[in-house]
């Protein structure tokens, strides 16, 4: 029988997380995947595939979501918090730090080179979390068919990534109804009995088990909703109130903590779906950075763990630098606050949704009209994973586009790292940091 997990265990795993979560999304999800679910059995693959179409309904980066909800669920709102902290606080240091080289000494050649070594890792990381995923998730014909649909409509169609969301949610409701048996989570047609109930499970058991009951702490009840919602809408404008009374009515602190809530409630589909809006903000209407330096501040976010959105914070760095936000003698401290609070109202909206959320979710997860939705989502999103492993690997693979040439030195990087995820089941973060090793010694002695 697994053990209880400490608080301690669990701050010490959240804590590294923090640290190793590269690969945008589908990487981040897959390291918990593989930690949680496979090698330390703290919770179910049921339980863990339940909380996960949740998170990817919501507006926000859904693998932070994610580990402040499994963080809630084993430690109440404390572990959330812890979790869903750690997940972004060593991203927000390194990306201040690299934000501040990047001012002070422009192109650094060997942050080029860890660029270069581990976009590749991220493609067969990606490419990876789709087949680790698929291979559990998509359990029948019926659900295949989902993910190819899924795959077709973003690649070809350009489908928004909400839209495609919302018709696998609906698909499943009435597939739930009609086809109760081929949206089962976690099972087909033929791993249900007679009586239409799972017969034992072959893997060993979890902390948090399909059956294991709910928690105290996690249980719905209206009361706890409305006081939790109405402690995160007090929190952000008491933020807002304080900043307010701390740099002045007109200073572009405000302006970047209402901007970034916005971007936050509009993040459906993750970070690629939400950068345009941030482009246009930041460089068009505000004049935060340049377009160059958005790129650049894209190329850093992708080589830092954390989310993707995390790229938010180079922007008000930037931003915070040249508005001057704490005066002319303190850029790196006005970079610095600029950035912190780009990220606070960011990620904000992030933790009230699973807090409030949370409770509804956990009662729902042995209700078929609930879980039939979320397991039509999760076949849909395996195909749009696979659409974005494709996306990485184009863009590594053709730097200059399809009518340039090929680069045989990323694609033989990419090969190999997936080679090492698929064969030799290592360790993502072991591949990372080969990769990133390969980029740092090509950048010093190229080829």
């Amino acid at each position: 029988m697994p053990h209880k997990i400490s608080r301690f265990e669990a701050f010490w795993f959240w804590l590294r997380l923090g640290f190793i979560s590269f690969g945008g999304p589908a990487g981040q999800i897959a390291i918990m995947h593989q930690e949680l679910v496979e090698r330390r059995r703290w919770i179910s693959e049921k339980r863990f595939l339940h909380a996960l179409n949740y998170c990817m309904l919501l507006p926000g980066p859904e693998a932070q979501q994610l580990a402040t909800y499994l963080g809630w669920l084993m430690h109440r709102t404390a572990g959330g918090l812890i979790a869903g902290g750690l997940f972004v606080l060593p991203s927000l240091v390194i990306l201040i730090a690299l934000s501040w080289v990047y001012v002070t000494f422009g192109h650094v050649s060997w942050i080029a080179g860890l660029l270069y070594g581990i976009k590749p890792a991220v493609t067969a990381i990606v490419l990876h979390a789709a087949f680790r995923i698929g291979s559990r998730a998509l359990r029948n014909a019926w659900l295949w068919i989902l993910a190819g649909c899924s795959f077709l409509a973003i690649t070809l169609l350009d489908a928004p990534f909400p839209l495609i969301v919302l018709t696998a949610a609906f698909i499943g409701l009435l597939g739930g109804q009609y086809l109760p048996k081929v949206f089962t989570l976690g099972a087909n047609r033929h791993t249900l009995n007679a009586k239409g109930t799972h017969p034992a499970k072959n893997h060993q058991p979890a902390i948090i088990d399909d059956d294991t009951p709910t928690p105290e702490h996690a249980q719905f009840k209206l009361k706890n909703l409305v006081i939790t919602g109405l402690l995160g809408l007090l929190t952000w404008l008491s933020s807002i109130l304080a900043i307010a009374y701390a740099f002045g009515w007109s200073n572009p602190l405000l302006h970047m903590s209402w901007f970034f809530t916005k971007a936050a409630l509009l993040t459906f589909g993750g970070a690629y779906a939400v950068l345009p809006y941030v482009y246009q903000g930041a460089v068009t209407q505000f004049a935060w950075l340049t377009p160059a330096q958005m790129m650049d501040g894209l190329a850093l976010g992708e080589t830092t763990p954390g989310p993707l959105i995390m790229v938010v914070s180079f922007v008000g760095y930037l931003g915070g630098v040249k508005q001057q936000v704490l005066g002319e003698n303190a850029s790196f401290l006005s970079g610095m606050i600029a950035a912190i609070v780009v990220t606070w109202f960011t990620f904000l909206p992030s933790f009230v949704f699973i807090l409030m959320g949370g409770p509804v979710i956990e009662a729902t997860h042995n209700d078929l009209k609930f879980t039939a939705p979320l397991t039509a989502v999760t076949a849909a999103v395996v195909g749009v994973i696979l659409n974005l492993a494709l996306f990485f690997g184009y863009h590594v693979l053709w730097p200059e586009g399809l009518n340039g040439k090929v680069d045989w030195i990323a694609a033989m990087i990419t090969f190999l790292a997936a080679l090492a995820l698929f064969k030799m089941k290592s360790k993502i973060l072991h591949v990372i940091f080969a990769c990133a090793c390969v980029g740092l010694l090509l950048s010093i002695r190229p080829l």
